[in-house]
């Protein structure tokens, strides 16, 4: 039975009610011992008393357990919070039948059983109260009810939201990888046309670590500052294999700093298009600062266009806005002077990374 089956009780009513039953009807029964009779306990010998309230009791126990019962077999019926306008009126119809019914079928069966005649002169003037006071004890069960479909409703809206926002990084981050591959094949272009085939061989092996950074990295939405150093790194050194010298990068992290959590590529993709972007020659070696503090990583590099481009997808810095916009209300600054190209990317706090 759903009265006695917790799990039930909590399926249909939205909360376990047990304790909220018992005390319900015995308060209904005093209310409905006053309306009958003005208060048995304090005009009564105690027996008749309890005797009359037992009868109140009695009623109220049955409106109670047969107006739970329609209640439970209305939300069945219609479950959703789209169905309260047909629900919340027929349970309204339903409490008034329940209680006119109760109280017809209860008074001529204690007729019948005590050969007397309990109807009140005044009855249907008590029945209104009744019928109020069970609405409005019948409306907290509605009121919890609809108070966790609500919350239910915006849960369910706020995993939709997430989801969305997620399938939008995957695909951000899935496009990250193939831009990556699309400019390492440039410069391997570059270095098969430059150096000698073992050069050639050693950034494939290099590229290779690289890529197995990307794998370990699965689907992660951020990481740490830490982890993307040792990617970008690892990329800078198979830079240094093409351009030696010509290609310097100062490193100034606070280790304290190292345990925040940065956009997975972003900082190697910005390094990868200051070198693609950018003359690196022994006439004009290039120098890209990476600095940080407590807020914002920031890469600085000299402006130094080259007169010819190479081939870009024009992705790699809109990726990164976009995939931070998804997971922060931290944008990412980009400041161009005269000399200078520098991006600035939002430090964050692994408890962003939830909100997903």
């Amino acid at each position: 039975m759903k009265l006695f089956n917790k799990a039930k009780r909590i399926k249909y009513l939205g909360f376990d009610d047990k304790w909220f039953v018992v005390f319900g009807i015995l308060l209904l029964s005093f209310v409905t011992d006053f309306l009958f009779s003005g208060s048995s306990f304090t005009r009564l010998p105690f027996l008749e008393a309890t005797i009359n309230w037992s009868v109140s009791l009695l009623f109220s126990t049955v409106n109670w357990l047969v107006m739970r019962t329609l209640l439970i077999g209305l939300r069945k019926r219609y479950p959703s919070l789209k169905d309260n306008k047909k629900r919340i009126p027929l349970f309204f119809l339903s409490i008034v039948v329940t209680v006119l019914t109760v109280d017809f079928i209860g008074n001529a069966a204690l007729g019948y059983a005590f050969g007397r005649n309990y109807n009140h002169p005044l009855r249907s003037n008590i029945i209104l109260p009744i019928i109020l006071i069970s609405t409005m004890t019948m409306a907290i069960y509605e009121a919890i009810y609809y108070y966790i479909l609500l919350k239910k409703s915006i849960r369910e809206e706020e995993q939709a939201k997430r989801h969305i926002v997620q399938a939008q990084l995957d695909t951000l981050r899935n496009q990250a990888q193939p831009h990556f591959f699309f400019n390492t094949l440039n410069t391997l272009r570059d270095i098969i046309d430059q150096n000698t085939k073992e050069e050639a061989k050693e950034f494939v092996d290099r590229l290779a670590d690289i890529y197995r950074f990307i794998l370990e990295a699965g689907n992660a939405n951020i990481i740490t500052l830490r982890d993307e150093l040792k990617f970008a790194k690892a990329y800078i050194h198979v830079q240094n294999e093409r351009f030696g010298d010509n290609l310097k990068v100062k490193w100034q992290i606070p280790e304290k700093l190292e345990d925040k959590m940065v956009i997975p590529m972003s900082l190697q993709l910005l390094l990868e298009n200051a070198v693609k972007h950018n003359i690196v020659s022994r006439a004009k070696p290039l120098e890209v600062v990476v600095s940080a503090d407590g807020h914002a990583l920031t890469v600085t590099n000299k402006l130094q266009p080259k007169s010819t481009q190479l081939p870009s997808t024009k992705l790699g810095l809109k990726n990164i806005k976009d995939r931070y916009a998804l997971i922060s209300e931290h944008q990412v600054e980009v400041r161009k002077q005269k000399d200078l190209f520098e991006v600035s990317l939002p430090l964050l706090n692994h408890s962003e990374e939830t909100k997903l």
